[in-house]
């Protein structure tokens, strides 16, 4: 009896540990999610971080079994209105999590905490969240990413010359940082001197614009950086246009293929790089990770690269 005694008790015990253990965190399990990936718009840089969001649903099916829908949903134009509109909709079909892009912290707010309201997963990537909203948020270092090209472009000009700053778009968290950093590095060098600033609202089309009028109007110009993948895109095309290559030196942002291009024809001397496929790919982990019940960090840190001719290769 006293052995039965000690057994029985020994189950006692063992029985809430068990029901612990069925109820620890990031074991929620489903045979299939539904995440919705919402860019700030239709953009060559989206695509990549598209592709690593495909990445990471190909991956989690291989190892989980279960199905995985990325729905990739892209404003057409810069429009927080187009943007939050997407946001709604997608909040009534009770995705499994949203990630998203912030044109506007003040005007992505709502449909935000509409989500959180549902229980609805959310990831920011590329972007801070609003002040106060507690949501993981995916990036690199948007302030180092900036001032690694402006100190750049300063060493290539000596220290000397008058710049121009492409904003992309200025609601936008991490562009008015970056266009804010570049600022702060030139600022320390008294022979650097700004004198135009762009917006291009992150189309190539708007920054080639941009750029042409503000080369035609200082004709001194001596440099460009951007805040936006699609601004040294645009730039480039201008320099290219206005027969400006070797006169006018452009440090150029991010990864684009076109951005490589210009690098290895000598239009634009190097970019400083986020990693648009891991912040796909690790917005789409975050996400099911909250679906499975799983604690997730605040902030998760994809890195910057600096891109040259000589690091590039053919």
């Amino acid at each position: 009896m006293k052995k039965l005694a000690a057994m029985l008790a020994g189950v006692a015990l063992a029985m809430p540990i068990a029901a612990a253990a069925q109820d620890a965190a990031g074991t929620t399990k489903k045979d299939s999610y539904r995440f919705l990936i919402v860019p700030k718009v239709v953009h060559p840089w989206f695509d990549k971080v598209n592709d690593g969001a495909q990445m990471a649903a190909a991956a989690l099916k291989a190892q989980t079994g279960a199905e995985i829908e990325i729905v990739y949903s892209a404003p057409q134009t810069a429009d927080v209105v187009q943007q939050v509109q997407i946001v709604e909709s997608a909040i009534s079909t009770r995705p499994d999590g949203i990630a998203i892009d912030l044109l506007d912290p003040s005007g992505n707010r709502g449909s935000l905490e509409a989500a959180q309201s549902q229980d609805i997963p959310l990831v920011i990537f590329d972007s801070v969240p609003p002040e106060g909203m507690q949501i993981p948020y995916i990036g690199s270092d948007f302030c180092e990413q900036a001032k690694i090209a402006a100190r750049r472009l300063v060493e290539v000009l000596g220290g000397e010359g008058e710049v121009a700053i492409m904003m992309g778009v200025p609601t936008a968290p991490n562009h008015s940082i970056r266009a804010e950093c570049h600022r702060e590095v030139f600022a320390e060098h008294p022979g650097i001197k700004v004198v135009a600033e762009g917006i291009d609202n992150d189309s190539i089309e708007t920054a080639q614009q941009q750029a042409a009028a503000i080369m035609q109007a200082n004709p001194g110009l001596k440099g460009w950086v951007a805040s936006d993948a699609a601004g040294p895109i645009g730039i480039g095309q201008a320099i290219v246009e206005a027969g400006k290559q070797g006169q006018v030196t452009l440090v150029g942002l991010d990864n684009l293929p076109e951005m490589l291009d210009m690098i290895r024809s000598g239009v634009a001397d190097s970019s400083s790089a986020s990693q648009p496929e891991l912040q796909g790919y690790w917005s789409v982990m975050l996400l099911w990770a909250q679906a499975t019940g799983a604690p997730v960090p605040g902030y998760l840190d994809t890195g910057n690269a600096f891109l040259t001719k000589d690091n590039l290769g053919n």
